[in-house]
């Protein structure tokens, strides 16, 4: 199999982490663009004995550690490390072992499972929020509110609609919203979320059973995505980088601002 047709299902998946560690659609799609360069370029950096999905994520990070040791260290802004959110996206949500996330980010396993048990432990006691839920399957719906609440999260409502969602995020100002892409009445969770952004700033997570048609890298895009089905630990990790995000970026802002 080629180098092109082994990665290409790949690429959906390493655009979505990308975007998750960086914060930013625009910063992690490019992170990804350079990585094929960087690859196209040196060919012989890409293990084509090993799996595609492995190397594909091995490289990424070789390439783009400089930029990695520099998310979350600006005067304490992060709650925690950049390793150890790089180190809880790629097991809880990635799929990778805790020993290929050990490879993929040069670290021995024993200091990645510390890192691991400190994410652990800040979801548990310091990531807290109201959250606001869009989706339009009352089964879904129930299962997102029980992991939500389970950690501590407090769920304001589920929208159902367009216009329930945006009337619900008005009302209730949500620190963070979850959002199916399909809503009951045939209108789109990307537009009603775009509507409610214009009020609100505030971080969204989408949660869709194809990802693949939001992660192309072509246009707008959502920087936090979920993959339906998904298990408990897949939504609480993306959910704590999501907010641990918003924190920095916002935290950033008023010291520029100061």
């Amino acid at each position: 199999m080629s180098f092109t047709h082994a990665i290409a299902p790949e690429l959906p998946y390493l655009r979505r982490y990308s975007r998750a560690i960086t914060g930013s659609q625009l910063l992690g799609d490019a992170a990804v663009r350079e990585t094929l360069e960087a690859i196209l370029a040196a060919p012989e950096e890409f293990n084509v004995d090993g799996p595609a999905r492995f190397e594909l994520y091995r490289v990424f990070h070789k390439i783009w550690q400089p930029m990695a040791e520099t998310l979350g260290s600006n005067d304490n802004l992060s709650e925690l490390s950049a390793r150890a959110r790089q180190a809880l996206m790629l097991t809880a949500v990635e799929g990778f072992s805790l020993k290929e996330a050990g490879q993929i980010l040069m670290t021995e396993a024993d200091e990645l499972s510390a890192d691991l048990e400190a994410a652990k432990t800040l979801m548990a006691d310091s990531l807290k929020s109201r959250v606001m839920i869009i989706e339009d399957e009352a089964i879904i719906a129930l299962h997102i509110q029980s992991i939500v609440k389970a950690v501590g999260h407090d769920v304001l409502g589920v929208a159902r609609t367009h216009a329930e969602a945006v009337k619900m995020a008005n009302e209730t100002r949500p620190e963070l919203v979850l959002a199916d892409i399909s809503l009951a009445d045939g209108s789109s969770g990307i537009d009603a979320v775009k509507e409610i952004l214009e009020s609100i700033d505030v971080p969204v997570i989408f949660v869709t059973a194809f990802p693949e048609r939001l992660l192309t890298g072509e246009r707008p895009e959502p920087t936090f995505l979920i993959t339906k089905p998904f298990e408990p630990i897949m939504l609480t990790a993306t959910i704590a980088q999501a907010l641990l995000t918003d924190r920095d970026q916002k935290a950033a802002l008023s010291k520029q601002a100061a």
